[in-house]
């Protein structure tokens, strides 16, 4: 990647956000997020986004930034993030793009998949079909993909049939190509041991509730169906609605938090472009910072 960029990735809950802004304030950086959910504006507290402080400290850019009835891709956030990081390059200043949605950062470091399109007319008749049906011709011709998809996921089964149907060749090959081709971008995925993680996601759970998520999601409006797939809102409404109470709501947010981790970090130690670092074994914040900072000391200048 020709842009000035460092990467700082990693699952959720790992402290990314306060490092990135440290990294980025002593390295004259500007902070670019690579989140599929705090990129949308109005629910800071349930997508856990940077709090005031950190986001005083440097300029972010894509936190809160887009409507919550807007649909987002990983084409329309490399769009974004890409104008994003040339603007700040632009400035003499280097982009730290944070965040922890893969198929976003892989957006930048990869490029795009080459997937077709969207034939409408196909979509409308695969639309038709049962989840069980979907189940079935996704086996039938991609056995491999039918065994690593969400099979609940009806979005992902039809995509995956259209993919196929308009190219002939399965989704999961072509994805594995795509995985294989080697990513641009230098930086850093960091981690915690999953004891530690799974502590930090369950208090930062509590705290979200505390803190006035209840309210915040009472008074959101029009929602669009990617920003309804963010983690926690169906069991706030829930709680609202009183289907559940609140050490249920809480614990099912925190279950389904922590099983997001373990899918990111599945995802990141199968991308070996990035660093590896275990925040766990550093004596503190720090230390992190400064550990960061020594990779992008190495970079070229701007």
């Amino acid at each position: 990647m020709s842009l000035k960029t460092f990467f700082i990735v990693g699952p959720t809950a790992t402290g990314k956000s306060e490092i990135a802004a440290d990294v980025a304030a002593r390295c004259d950086g500007e902070i670019v997020g690579a989140d599929a959910f705090q990129i949308y504006r109005g629910v800071p507290l349930l997508t856990a986004q940077p709090n005031p402080s950190v986001l005083d400290k440097v300029p972010h850019h894509l936190i809160g930034a887009v409507p919550l009835s807007e649909e987002m891709s990983a084409a329309k956030f490399r769009d974004l993030a890409l104008n994003a990081i040339g603007e700040i390059n632009r400035r003499g200043r280097r982009a730290i793009v944070v965040g922890g949605s893969g198929l976003y950062l892989k957006a930048l470091t990869h490029g795009l998949a080459p997937f077709p399109t969207t034939d409408p007319r196909l979509r409308t008749e695969l639309d038709t079909l049962s989840l069980a049906e979907l189940n079935a011709r996704l086996l039938a011709v991609d056995p491999l993909g039918a065994e690593r998809i969400d099979r609940q996921n009806r979005r992902r089964l039809v995509r995956a049939l259209e993919i196929f149907t308009q190219t002939s060749k399965p989704a999961s090959v072509q994805r594995s190509q795509w995985a294989a081709t080697p990513g641009n971008g230098d930086g850093v995925f960091v981690f915690r041991e999953r004891a530690e993680l799974y502590a930090r996601i369950d208090a930062r759970v509590e705290k979200m509730l505390r803190n006035g998520a209840l309210e915040e999601v009472a008074g959101l409006g029009t929602i669009g169906v990617t920003a309804a797939k963010m983690i926690g809102l169906d069991a706030v409404r829930e709680l609202l609605e009183e289907k559940l109470s609140l050490p249920e709501c809480v614990a099912t947010i925190q279950r389904k938090t922590r099983r997001y981790a373990k899918r990111q970090l599945t995802w990141f130690r199968q991308q070996p472009n990035f660093e590896a670092l275990n925040l766990s074994l550093l004596k503190d914040h720090s230390a992190a910072v400064d550990w960061i900072l020594q990779k992008v000391s190495l970079l070229s200048p701007l």
